[in-house]
């Protein structure tokens, strides 16, 4: 897998690492069970802090994308699908976008809980 970061680019370095896996996933380049760079690699890679990559790994952990184990690494879980990672990417642009609109937390989710009908 490739990962590529932008310095210059708005987009905190963690959350462009992040984005890189969330792509992999989506697009098939990495399957559930695939171990991802060590965090001090990948860091030394990229020319980045350690922690960088942590917060990245830790957004995919939370997102339920990766499994991070202490002495094991990151891997790919397995649930990590393709279109789940692309619903992950279309959720963190509707955020985005929603923020740029000015729009409230609260506002976001009552148009998606309208949306699901609740």
């Amino acid at each position: 897998m490739l990962f590529r970061v932008d310095p210059t680019s708005t987009v905190p370095l963690g959350d462009q690492i992040a984005a890189a896996v969330r792509r992999a996933v989506a697009e098939g380049a990495v399957s559930p069970g695939e171990r991802l760079p060590a965090a001090r690699v990948l860091a030394e890679s990229l020319g980045v802090n350690v922690h960088t990559v942590l917060r990245g790994y830790q957004r995919l952990r939370e997102e339920g994308l990766i499994e991070l184990r202490r002495g094991r690494g990151a891997a790919i879980t397995a649930n990590a699908s393709p279109r789940r990672a692309r619903l992950l990417e279309r959720v963190r642009e509707a955020v985005a976008d929603a923020r740029g609109l000015g729009m409230t937390e609260d506002e976001l989710i009552a148009l998606v809980r309208a949306e699901l009908g609740a």
